[in-house]
């Protein structure tokens, strides 16, 4: 079965339905929390509207069949975001659910950090940061040049804006015209050190990218709608640029009780405190509350 991208508008119970599944994915992410006592779970829970909107709504690709070649590539720059990763892959089919059980487990196909000759459907090794882009313009060129219509999506975190190899690869992506590229920017504001707009400031971040020569859609990345309208427009635009969504993005968002915390960036909580979030996702979510 193929998984093909929706062109068009959607309509109320489509994304009713894209709400779930982004919902599920939080809750595999919990449950893969829960397993190690402690993981990057804010990121997974901030990220998850943008992974349920690239895996349900515009990817195209073969669950049962990861390395087909028609398939549009998703690589996951910044490898620590992998709990969220697997999470999106389970809900797209790809990976069993059985298998998060396993998660960061000696022999796991599930590593704590992304690492392609482990996991199915994870396209690169990540984690060193700043170099996703880098091989998603490499990967962009030889579809064009092989006449591949396949999009290539690469997920990375604002504090990989602190890399020169980004703004490198930025420059590549806009001088080939590579129109099959669709960079997707976590703004989250917080990494190991602190908030990432402190450590190097970015701002004013959109102004940067079109000086770059890219298209750039700014969304609220906990916005379903207009997350999903973002990627429509990017993938339907008929310039021969690059395109950049840069998503702002909650941590925690889900969680309220993780929301509020000072520091989000690798999260330890108490045992019980697992089953509590889960709970709270699923009142959240009973109740139409995102």
């Amino acid at each position: 079965m193929t998984t093909s991208a929706i062109a068009g508008p959607i309509h109320d119970s489509a994304l009713a339905t894209l709400a779930h599944r982004a919902y599920r994915i939080r809750r595999y992410a919990l449950r893969m929390g829960e397993v190690q006592g402690q993981g990057y779970i804010g990121q997974a829970l901030g990220w998850s509207d943008v992974l349920a909107t690239a895996f349900c709504h515009s990817m195209t690709y073969r669950p049962e069949e990861p390395e087909w070649e028609g398939r549009d590539r998703f690589l996951l720059s910044h490898g620590h975001y992998a709990i969220a990763y697997y999470a999106a892959l389970i809900e797209a089919g790809i990976l069993s659910e059985d298998e998060l059980e396993t998660y960061g487990s000696d022999d796991s196909r599930l590593p704590m950090s992304g690492m392609a000759t482990y996991t199915p459907g994870m396209e690169i090794s990540g984690g060193s940061l700043g170099q996703g882009l880098t091989i998603a313009v490499g990967m962009a060129l030889g579809l064009r040049l092989k006449n591949n219509p396949a999009f290539v999506y690469n997920s990375m975190s604002d504090g990989e804006l602190d890399e020169g190899a980004v703004w490198e690869a930025a420059l590549s992506a806009a001088h080939h015209g590579l129109s099959n590229l669709i960079n997707l920017v976590d703004i989250n504001r917080q990494q190991a050190d602190g908030n990432s707009n402190d450590i190097l400031g970015f701002e004013p971040l959109a102004d940067k990218w079109l000086s770059f020569g890219w298209h750039v859609e700014r969304v609220d990345g906990n916005d379903l709608q207009a997350v999903v309208d973002a990627f429509d427009r990017c993938r339907t635009l008929a310039d021969a640029k690059p395109r950049v969504i840069l998503c702002d993005t909650l941590m925690g968002r889900g969680v309220p009780f993780l929301e509020v915390r000072e520091k989000n960036h690798f999260i330890r909580v108490e045992p019980e405190e697992w089953q509590q979030a889960i709970a709270v996702l699923d009142e959240h979510y009973a109740k139409g509350e995102r």
